[in-house]
């Protein structure tokens, strides 16, 4: 008696792997935490894969080398926060300056909240020397974001109703001061205050605190 035929696998279906997506980002999530331990120009596309638990010809799959990472680093995870506060502030054109500071701050918070990565990023990156992403943030990340602060700064000391000391420019960077710089800091700030609990929501109130009373804005 002859032994049937076996039956014959399924044919897959073309196009990328199951759970691809998933790799993906988590390759994009690795990428992010190889750039803030060693820096962007220091991170290879063998540690990136390493840290995401792939091969390196897996991301160059994805990518095709780490300048193709990088932007897609860029586009996926680091232009949405900045489009976010973006966002938040031209959404409230005709709002009280308070109203205004508050959301930044609120937005800046709950960004940091959701991302550990971005404070570390930001010290590494952009305000230090020859940071990757200083060029970036001048021309496409935060330019908008500055300048309609510092208009909306700049008007309301025009009508009396701010003190006419301040900068506009330079607050907008105080803004910053009081949010991304503390938490970038912040182990070593529970270290030396021997505080544990010191967190995210603690800079929140602290700096509204200081743009509540310490500009003394009109309610």
């Amino acid at each position: 008696m002859a032994t049937p035929p076996r039956p014959r696998a399924p044919a897959r279906r073309p196009g990328r792997p199951s759970g691809d997506g998933d790799r993906r980002a988590a390759a994009l999530d690795a990428a992010l935490a190889c750039y803030v331990r060693r820096g962007i120009a220091a991170s290879s596309l063998r540690e990136i894969a390493r840290e995401a638990g792939v091969t390196p010809a897996l991301l160059h799959y994805y990518f095709h080398d780490t300048a193709g990472l990088r932007d897609a680093v860029i586009a996926e995870r680091l232009m949405p926060v900045f489009a976010e506060v973006r966002d938040t502030l031209l959404g409230m054109p005709d709002a009280p300056l308070r109203t205004v500071l508050t959301a930044f701050v609120d937005a800046i918070c709950g960004l940091i909240a959701r991302h550990a990565w971005l404070p570390p990023l930001w010290i590494r990156e952009v305000v230090s020397e020859g940071g990757s992403l200083r060029g970036l943030l001048v021309t496409r990340l935060a330019p908008e974001i500055s300048a309609v602060m510092a208009a909306r700064i700049a008007a309301e000391q025009a009508a009396g109703r701010l003190n006419p000391g301040l900068d506009p420019r330079l607050l907008m960077v105080s803004l910053v001061g009081l949010t991304l710089f503390p938490a970038a800091g912040m182990p070593v700030w529970r270290q030396l205050f021997d505080s544990d609990a010191l967190g995210i929501d603690d800079i929140r109130s602290h700096a509204l605190a200081l743009i509540e009373r310490g500009l003394e804005l009109p309610q």
